[in-house]
């Protein structure tokens, strides 16, 4: 990768947008972060926009420029190194980590996108604390907010799925560490028109061309065809979401007391620290409260809300029907809720 840069020049209008989501998101402005470069040219565009704010005095950010090797193409190293040459480029330090994804999923039998997607996260999050960083960036755009907005739309997503990514959020439960996706504003294009712009190559991953993967049938087939019907639909997808988002956090207050209100101070289940709790202040509630009461009850137990769906929500649901105990849900990895005649339990696999 070569890449030019003339620091006597006017400021480029996508590190200036950049900038203005920075201070938005009350983003501090001399720390040291982590940016998860993939090569392609939207991590890369956001590496170069963090560079030019830090020529151009706006910043004075420490960047580490952080790339996992997955081991799933042919090519994977070379893009490593072309991501390592970058940073030098640049003048950034750059930590290169390897893992072999392929094996991973078929020793555990799990699907190869989630695999290499925890792992990614396991590596960034391991760089963060080991270099003592609180933020870990990534190069997510308006195009994948309104890909994961369908994708889990087309998996039966209640409301807080919809509202897609969040711009900050923790990088796992309890870390200290924020993943942070400041680039939720731009399209996929306007990543692209930057590193043009910035006279600076990128990488082409022919995963994102592979259909046998979900996100890109949704990418390929599923969005072009709503942009005939709406020419801005990214940009619809992505409105509806923030709108959701708003809507959810006004619910997710009103839950939090609801939960409350059902936790039972006398029964916990010891193995997951998780309370029981009371069938007959859940059933009075109004569904979508009890769902988000149930959907964080759940998650606090297993430690996170992967592969919870709403068809799991409304079987724990039919549960709390009825005075009889002794009936159970299975859950994704391993959990289960148990109804134990007034008072619903969590279960969850120790592996």
């Amino acid at each position: 990768m070569k890449v030019r840069h003339n620091p006597g020049s006017r400021l480029h209008s996508f590190p200036r947008l950049l900038f203005a989501e920075w201070r938005r998101l009350k983003l501090p402005t001399n720390e040291t972060i982590i940016v998860a470069v993939s090569g392609g040219a939207d991590s890369t565009s956001l590496l170069l926009a963090l560079d030019e704010l830090n020529k151009a005095q706006r910043t004075s950010l420490t960047i580490v420029v952080a790339h996992l090797d997955h081991g799933i193409r042919s090519n994977s190293k070379e893009d490593a190194r072309r991501v390592r040459n970058l940073a030098k480029q640049l003048g950034l330090r750059s930590v290169i980590g390897h893992a072999d994804a392929v094996g991973e999923a078929n020793s555990t039998a799990q699907n190869l996108e989630q695999v290499a997607r925890s792992l990614r996260y396991e590596f960034l999050e391991r760089t963060a604390k080991r270099l003592r960083s609180r933020f870990v960036l990534t190069g997510h755009t308006m195009d994948d907010q309104a890909e994961t907005v369908l994708f889990r739309l087309i998996r039966g997503s209640a409301g807080e799925g919809l509202s897609g990514m969040d711009a900050l959020r923790l990088l796992s439960k309890g870390s200290r560490v924020t993943l942070v996706r400041p680039l939720l504003w731009a399209r996929r294009y306007q990543t692209e028109d930057y590193c043009h712009a910035r006279r600076t190559d990128f990488l082409h991953d022919e995963m994102n061309d592979d259909e046998r993967f979900a996100r890109v049938k949704i990418r390929k087939q599923v969005l072009p065809l709503l942009q005939q019907v709406n020419r801005k639909v990214v940009e619809a997808l992505s409105r509806t979401a923030s709108l959701l988002k708003e809507d959810g956090s006004l619910l997710l207050n009103q839950a939090d007391l609801l939960l409350g209100e059902a936790i039972d101070a006398g029964y916990i289940n010891l193995e997951t620290n998780t309370p029981y709790l009371r069938v007959d202040v859940l059933r009075d509630a109004p569904p979508a409260l009890r769902r988000r009461a149930l959907r964080q009850w759940i998650s606090h137990g297993r430690g996170d809300s992967r592969r919870l769906e709403m068809v799991h929500l409304l079987a724990v649901e039919k549960l709390l029907v009825g005075t009889k105990g002794g009936r159970m849900v299975e859950l994704p990895n391993g959990a289960r809720v148990r109804r134990k005649r007034g008072w619903l339990e969590l279960e969850v696999k120790n592996d």
